[in-house]
């Protein structure tokens, strides 16, 4: 932070994650040192390039106000990622009770006899977060995981990534042990249903020849009858003939 007597500045360099072809943007704060009504206004080398809101403003007494800095999307990457940038942000005492609209350029002219301090801030380029690594395989197959302890007792980033790899392993045959279980228990089923199925139908086809046996007796002994009538029927006939 800015050692100023009117405003603390936080930070001193705006850090900039440069990625081509984006806008990014990077936050200061103004802390108001003093009991008074502070006003500021910001200014940079290259203002095609950045848009800063507010760029003027007041700051009330000992409270604090933001400022958002943003970077034009860039079409090219700048040599060695240095950037030669600067902003420059002014502050001066003002009456109580002014606002942002009442700002104008002659409060920040020293010629004028007006206490101006001014602060210089650098722009970096910092390279973006980079994504995790993936898992490196093991250099043999087979081989088991071998955690490591740093001098402070904590596991190092190496062997905890070889330790997650060595857990999915063991979770992959615990899965598939799983779904052959499930379809184990699908195929049992299946064949358990099948076999009522077929017990069903032999005992319909059982009760079906049941009763075609029944029904074609029943007819040879209507057959006999039926001849043993006649017979005595003709008998009667001859006798009395």
């Amino acid at each position: 932070m800015s050692t100023g007597e009117l405003l603390g500045i936080e930070p001193l360099e705006l850090k900039f994650p440069f990625e081509l072809k984006k806008q990014i943007s990077c936050s200061l704060q103004l802390s108001n040192k003093t009991d008074n009504y502070v006003a500021f206004k910001v200014k940079t080398t290259n203002p095609k390039k950045y848009c800063v809101r507010p760029n003027a403003g007041i700051v009330l007494p000992r409270s604090t106000c933001d400022v958002t800095v943003t970077m034009q999307a860039q079409k090219e990457a700048p040599t060695d990622m240095q950037c030669k940038d600067k902003f420059l942000l002014q502050s001066v005492k003002t009456n109580d009770g002014v606002t942002a609209k009442d700002i104008n350029a002659e409060m920040f002219s020293k010629e004028a006899g007006h206490h101006v301090e001014e602060c210089k801030l650098r722009v970096l380029y910092v390279s973006p977060p980079q994504p995790p690594s993936p898992v490196q395989e093991g250099s043999e197959e087979g081989s088991s995981p071998r955690g490591s302890v740093s001098d402070n007792g904590n596991v190092t980033g190496t062997d905890l990534s070889t330790a997650t790899r060595a857990f999915v392993e063991r979770l992959e045959p615990q899965e598939k042990s799983l779904e052959a279980r499930a379809l184990i228990s699908k195929l049992t089923d299946e064949k358990n249903n099948a076999i009522q199925q077929n017990n069903k139908l032999r005992q319909e086809l059982e009760l079906l020849r049941h009763q075609g046996n029944k029904n074609r007796g029943g007819v040879s002994i209507m057959f006999v009858i039926f001849v043993g009538l006649l017979g005595i029927f003709l008998g009667y006939l001859v006798k009395k003939t």
